[in-house]
């Protein structure tokens, strides 16, 4: 419907969430939004019938393609795999390809604005910033924070979203240590409401772990 705004995917929300306000991706060594975007990828090709997973097997249900170029080269790359643990692995080593092109779809939808530069004159860099004049990429972040302060059920995705946030360890560098304390039970249950989250989001936290063990 003309000037009705297309809603974003988890891998879309995911990269937005994991950009603070300079255009930097948040988290340890950046493996935060590398596992929670490999998560997102997986969570979204469960929900649209592509995969079917839990905490061991995966079995591709569909290989037919979605039209969505980050999830078509998600499903070509968890195609192969035997177990959603190397599925996950294959994602997350993929990452920066992903996550290229999640940022050049967001850049043409006017959610974030890329900017070059130089670090001290000689190394490019490449940041994404959040439009002033956009309420969504700041929505994300928002929808999180009304979630986690709130008392109603979310709805699936933002369960979802929530559930890979708190697997990533994202939700220490978004929101307060007191507001995280003192919802912490509430955080731990909506976590664990999709069968989904117990899945995914428990093995990207394991394989997360593990990486940072050995970083």
């Amino acid at each position: 419907m003309s000037g009705e705004r297309a809603a974003l995917s988890l891998p879309e929300e995911i990269v937005l969430l994991t950009l603070d306000e300079a255009g930097k991706p948040i988290g340890r060594l950046g493996l935060a939004a590398d596992f929670a975007l490999a998560g997102a990828v997986l969570m979204e090709l469960s929900l649209a019938g592509r995969i079917d997973t839990d905490l061991a097997r995966l079995h591709l249900v569909n290989d037919e393609p979605l039209g969505d170029p980050v999830l078509d080269a998600g499903l070509r790359l968890v195609a192969s795999q035997r177990d959603s643990r190397g599925a996950i692995m294959a994602l997350a080593r993929e990452e920066s390809g992903l996550r290229g092109t999640v940022l050049d779809r967001l850049v043409a939808r006017g959610l974030l604005r890329r900017q070059e530069g130089r670090m001290l004159l000689v190394f490019p860099t490449r940041r994404f910033l959040k439009p002033e004049d956009r309420a969504e990429p700041r929505e994300v972040q928002a929808r999180l924070l009304r979630l986690i302060q709130g008392d109603e059920l979310p709805e699936p995705r933002e369960a979802l979203l929530l559930g890979l946030a708190r697997a990533s360890a994202l939700l220490v560098p978004l929101f307060s240590a007191p507001l995280l304390v003192a919802r912490q039970e509430r955080i731990l249950f909506l976590s664990r409401l999709e069968a989904l989250n117990r899945s995914v989001s428990e093995l990207v936290h394991d394989l997360y772990s593990a990486q940072l063990r050995s970083a």
